[in-house]
């Protein structure tokens, strides 16, 4: 069963554009994770948050990224890291859209 996982943590930027181009390698290396289906990077600069909301294909995946993200994040200096595993109602998700069939390209 597919699992949402989503993980905030404070976060001091830098945010945008120049987040993006900063962080473009760990994006690319997020797509070889196992169990990894896809991720939304989530940024809010007022508040000083950066996180994600990634779609797995189980719990055990989701799982075992989330305790190694905390520790990279961690290694970063990057504390308080919460992350969050939710069950996805596949029939309620579909009516408004979401993107649960997709799965990452596989190279």
């Amino acid at each position: 069963m597919q699992k949402l996982l989503q993980v905030d943590f404070g976060f001091n930027g830098p945010f945008g554009e120049e987040m993006a181009t900063m962080l473009k390698g760990l994006a690319e290396s997020i797509n070889h994770e196992p169990g990894m289906i896809w991720k939304i990077w989530t940024e809010n600069e007022a508040k000083q948050l950066g996180g994600g909301v990634y779609l797995f294909e189980d719990e055990a995946s989701a799982q075992a990224y989330l305790e190694m993200h905390t520790a990279r994040l961690n290694k970063m200096g990057i504390s308080g890291v919460r992350g969050l595993i939710f069950d996805v109602n596949q029939t309620l998700s579909k009516v408004n859209h979401a993107p649960l069939a997709q799965k990452k390209a596989q190279k």
